[in-house]
């Protein structure tokens, strides 16, 4: 089955280049030029995954990936972020948001492709685990990459689980920020260690009971980050 892609970006020799890419890939691509149109091809067209410019006119690529989060038809729509080199406050609050990748322009057109298959791989599940993982109040289960808080369901983006699940199948073992990129990117990444903790403050906003005070993503300062101990 073909996979639909759905560029957003206002400049339409960057929609032109990542659309020639991804057709040759085999992907089937849509575009938007505004952000009210990305809006309404997101939910209506239900793309496999959006690649977002973050600068657009009418709704900036921050209020989309916000409103798409919100609404439970698109809240696990994979979003990777295309951003400036200066952006990086904006790339931050992106992920933060809960998008799960970006590159900065200008870009490979081959990194793109090799991203969007990246991010497509971890939505489909990738490696797959039959055991649960139960610790406190969490069920962490690996072969339906989902997670219960309480009984309650908690909402993970693809990139959100899978650093969870690097850090929970070894609880007590330090990962520096650069170890779980290595470990969650499975093409060339020359990322930035706050991308790691955007990702980490978002897991601990959803799965602590007191994200200020977090029991189960716990900070080793100067190396990184472990899952706590049974």
């Amino acid at each position: 089955m073909t996979r639909t892609i759905l560029v957003v970006d206002d400049e339409p020799a960057i929609v032109q280049i990542a659309r020639d890419y991804l057709d040759r890939a085999g992907f089937r691509v849509i575009s938007a030029g505004d952000g009210n149109e990305a809006l309404r091809l997101a939910r209506n067209e239900r793309p496999a995954l959006l690649v977002l410019d973050l600068m657009l006119p009418a709704i900036d690529g921050l209020d989309i990936t916000r409103t798409l989060r919100q609404d439970p038809a698109t809240r696990k729509l994979p979003i990777i972020m295309l951003t400036a080199r200066v952006d990086e406050t904006d790339r931050l609050i992106g992920l933060e948001l809960g998008a799960d990748d970006y590159i900065t322009k200008p870009f490979s057109p081959r990194e793109l492709v090799a991203r969007v298959r990246a991010v497509l791989r971890r939505t489909d599940g990738g490696e797959t685990h039959s055991s649960q993982i139960v610790v406190g109040d969490l069920v962490i289960d690996m072969e339906r990459r989902s997670v219960r808080r309480n009984g309650e369901a908690v909402e993970l983006t693809a990139t959100e689980f899978d650093i969870l699940a690097v850090l929970a199948r070894e609880p007590g073992r330090p990962y520096t920020r650069a170890q779980l990129l290595d470990q969650v990117y499975d093409v060339s990444y020359a990322g930035y260690d706050r991308t790691v903790d955007a990702h980490i403050k978002n897991l601990r906003r959803k799965l602590e009971p007191d994200p200020q005070a977090p029991r189960y993503i716990l900070t080793i300062y100067g190396v990184g980050y472990k899952f706590m101990e049974p």
